[in-house]
C-alpha cells in the first residue's frame, strides 16, 4: 500500500516555496512616523512649524475634495510633458545614433541646455505663452527630455557590433536591423531613461507652478506656506509623492510587460 501522508510529504518538499516579502519600506516609515508624533507631543512644536502626523492626515481627510482637482490639473501637466519628451526625444537619439554629422550639430547644444536652470527658463515662458497650461507642460518637456535622450542614445549605440553585421550579411534591410536587433538591445536602456524622466517631470510640474499659476498641488503647495497652513502643506506634499509614485510604478509595469526576456525583469519577478 501507499503511504498517503509520505506521498503528500514528499510533493510539499518539492513544490516551490514562496517567499513572504517583509514590506521594510512600509515598517520603516511607521518607525519614522511615530518618532515624529511623538517629538511634535512631548515638545509641544507648534502646528505652524512642525505639525504632527496625526494633525496632517486630518488635515488631509478635511482637504481631499478639495485637492483632488487640483492632483488632476498636476498629472495632466506631467503626462502631457513627458509624453511630449518621449515623442520628441527618442527620434532624435535615433538621429544622433544614425548620423553622425546630426550627432555633431545636436548633441553637444543638448547636454549644454541641461546647464540652464528651468527656474530661470519659466519665467521667459510665461511671458511668451501666459499662465495658462502651454508653459507648464514645456517646462515639464524641458526637465524630461535629457535623460530620455541620454539613455536612448546609449541603448541604441550599445548593440554588439557582431550582430549587426551578421544580421546585414544575412540581406536584412536596415529597417529590420533597426527593428529586429537594435531596438530590442536599446529597450531596457530606454525604459531607464523612461523611469527617470517621469519622476522629473512631477518636479518640473511643481517648479512651473510654484513660478506662476492659479491650479495644481504646486499652487496648493505655495498659498498654503505662505499662510502658514503647514498641515495643509504637508497633505498637497503627501498627495504629490503618492502621484509621483504611481507614476513611476505605471512605468515599472510597463516595462516589465514589455521586456519579459530581458535579465533585469526577471531579476525583479524571482
Amino acid at each position: 500500500m501507499v503511504d498517503i501522508t509520505a506521498v503528500e510529504a514528499a510533493t510539499t518538499a518539492s513544490a516551490p516555496r514562496r517567499d513572504v516579502k517583509v514590506p521594510y519600506a512600509l515598517i520603516t516609515l511607521a518607525g519614522l512616523l511615530l518618532v515624529w508624533e511623538l517629538a511634535a507631543r512631548i515638545f509641544g512644536l507648534p502646528a505652524y512649524i512642525l505639525p504632527s502626523p496625526s494633525a496632517i492626515f486630518a488635515q488631509l481627510a478635511i482637504d481631499w475634495r478639495m485637492l483632488a482637482p487640483h492632483t488632476g490639473i498636476t498629472v495632466f501637466e506631467v503626462l502631457a510633458g513627458f509624453l511630449l519628451s518621449v515623442l520628441i526625444g527618442v527620434p532624435i537619439a535615433i538621429g544622433i545614433t544614425y548620423s553622425r554629422a546630426f550627432d555633431e550639430a545636436v548633441y553637444p547644444l543638448i547636454v549644454g541646455s541641461q546647464t540652464v536652470p528651468k527656474v530661470a527658463l519659466a519665467p521667459l515662458l510665461l511671458a511668451w505663452f501666459g499662465y495658462g497650461m502651454m508653459p507648464k507642460v514645456l517646462i515639464v518637456f524641458l526637465v524630461a527630455f535629457f535623460p530620455i535622450v541620454i539613455n536612448s542614445v546609449v541603448g541604441l549605440r550599445s548593440a554588439p557590433p557582431q550582430m549587426i553585421h551578421l544580421a546585414k550579411s544575412m540581406g536584412a534591410s536596415a529597417a529590420q536591423v533597426f527593428w529586429r536587433f537594435r531596438l530590442p538591445q536599446a529597450l531596457p536602456s530606454i525604459f531607464a531613461g523612461m523611469k527617470l524622466a517621469i519622476v522629473l517631470a512631477v518636479i518640473g510640474a511643481i517648479v512651473a507652478e510654484f513660478v506662476g499659476a492659479d491650479s495644481g498641488l504646486g499652487y496648493i503647495i505655495m498659498i498654503a506656506g505662505a499662510n502658514f497652513q503647514i498641515a495643509r502643506q504637508f497633505g498637497a506634499i503627501i498627495a504629490l509623492t503618492i502621484v509621483g509614485m504611481l507614476l513611476f510604478w505605471a512605468m515599472t509595469y510597463i516595462e516589465r510587460r514589455s521586456l519579459p526576456w530581458h535579465i533585469s525583469v526577471r531579476a525583479l519577478q524571482k
